[in-house]
């Protein structure tokens, strides 16, 4: 903090100061009530601040999570309120919940989501690099022993672990291929085999 902030905070603590002086000499007759106002216009002030500050995680946990409707072979997922599609799947009978990225060519395990499904990252041969948008990444070879979307299982299927850390795992198109049509409507995405 340099001379010129430690006048800003000098003169907003003696104006703050002169304020409540003020406030307090103008209703020192009810000082009670006044109290009470001042206080609860506080824990407002605060309520407000924390909402704002933890809205997205207030938006994420209340938020209507999109569900897939499947009907035989035809899987339809509603766009997430971040305009994202997500594919909530079980790999190896534990469920993680996918990024569908077009962007990604393989199927990419956070370090998170790979220790939950029995994959130690720490055993892991780093020999990839991936090209991201927070640089380069190591990434290790795995092979998932199931992945199953709703009434679709796939075996023995590739992918990669991330060493760096991921907020969520990546869906790409080497999954995406297996299917035979894809199509995005109406805030959709359509997948059917």
């Amino acid at each position: 903090m340099d001379g010129y902030d430690l006048g800003r905070l000098t003169y907003l603590a003696l104006l703050g100061g002169a304020l409540l002086l003020w406030f307090f000499t103008q209703n020192r007759q009810s000082l009670g009530k006044t109290l009470q106002m001042v206080m609860a216009w506080v824990f407002i002030f605060i309520g407000v601040i924390a909402v704002v500050g933890l809205w997205d995680d207030i938006r994420s946990t209340v938020g209507i999570t999109p569900q897939l409707a499947v009907a035989g072979d035809v899987i339809e997922v509603p766009r997430s309120i971040d305009g994202h599609y997500y594919l909530p799947m079980l790999v190896n009978g534990k469920p993680v919940t996918f990024l569908v990225d077009t962007g990604a060519s393989q199927i990419v395990l956070s370090p998170r989501d790979a220790k939950r499904v029995g994959i130690d990252p720490d055993s892991l041969n780093f020999v990839g690099r991936a090209a991201t948008a927070n640089g380069l990444v190591r990434t290790a070879p795995v092979r998932l022993d199931s992945l199953e979307l709703g009434p679709i299982a796939d075996r023995n299927v590739s992918a990669w672990v991330n060493e760096g850390d991921m907020d969520r795992s990546l869906l790409g198109m080497d999954y995406l291929q297996r299917f035979s049509n894809i199509q995005f409507a109406d805030g959709r995405m359509i997948l059917s085999r």
